[in-house]
């Protein structure tokens, strides 16, 4: 903490907008760290609260900006890619669109609070196809919050962020300590957690040739298909395959009871 104020106070505005930048793009530095740092310092006059939050939102908005671009470019292939850290990248994924889902393009304002949904808004946001310039103005308007109450909270704290400085380097060992056994035991939750879902990882496929032989033959009958692609990712004009029926993944407790008990189901999505 000591060194990460050192580094604000010494390398001012370019430590804020790395920072920031770095984690707007995924990379797994602590920027409301550095926000809090940012504001103590400004506190402490080492540092300017304007230009303070202006970099910060310029970097976040550059970093959301590219993740933006990249999710239409890319689409389902880099929303993948960012939840491979979870244990299931399709929950993952779905947790994120199930909350742009319920609270709509509002999503972006509140999503650099949520863990998870933070790294995944801006992407998911591009590869919804929503126009840039409305991202822009929501992101700017999430990213204004979110550097505001972490800047803010450093520079009315300005005394306690210092003293817990002070003790985290007179008890450096011991914090070391602390973080070792932590990593330890996060790692331990995980392979816990991997074991407890492994059940899931394998999930019955068919491809689409021996599919289309099948509802080709006399057995098509017996065949139910269904849409079951997640909200922005589905629009009520598009084609479906012929033959299958549309059901929202949001509300599967409900849509599950509409589905025929005399068929077999096969479901696809994007």
């Amino acid at each position: 903490m000591t060194d990460l104020i050192s580094l604000v106070a010494h390398h001012g505005y370019l430590a804020v907008f790395l920072a920031v930048l770095a984690e707007s793009v995924n990379v797994p530095l602590p920027a409301a760290v550095a926000l809090v740092a940012a504001g103590a310092a400004t506190a402490s006059h080492s540092l300017h609260l304007l230009p303070v939050l202006a970099v910060a939102v310029l970097a976040m908005l550059l970093g959301d900006s590219l993740m933006f671009i990249l999710g239409r470019q890319m689409g389902w292939a880099l929303l993948g890619f960012l939840c491979k850290v979870s244990i299931n990248p399709e929950t993952c994924i779905l947790r994120s669109a199930e909350s742009f889902y319920k609270r709509g393009r509002m999503t972006l304002v509140i999503a650099k609070f949520v863990p998870g949904i933070n790294a995944m808004a801006p992407p998911l946001a591009g590869s919804m196809k929503m126009r840039y310039d409305q991202f822009l103005w929501l992101d700017a308007s999430g990213a204004v919050l979110y550097i505001l109450a972490y800047t803010i909270l450093g520079f009315l704290f300005r005394d306690f962020v210092h003293a817990m400085a002070r003790g985290f380097n007179s008890a450096s060992h011991v914090v070391a300590l602390a973080l070792l056994v932590a990593v330890c035991a996060y790692l331990g939750y995980r392979i816990w957690l991997y074991r407890q879902n492994r059940i899931f990882s394998v999930v019955p496929r068919v491809q689409v040739e021996e599919l289309a032989r099948l509802l080709a033959s006399d057995e098509s009958e017996k065949v139910q298909l269904v849409d079951v692609r997640s909200h922005g990712y589905y629009d009520s004009n598009a084609e479906r395959i012929k033959g299958s029926i549309r059901i929202e993944p949001n509300h599967l407790a409900e849509e599950l009871k509409n589905l025929p008990k005399d068929k077999n189901v096969y479901v696809y999505c994007t």
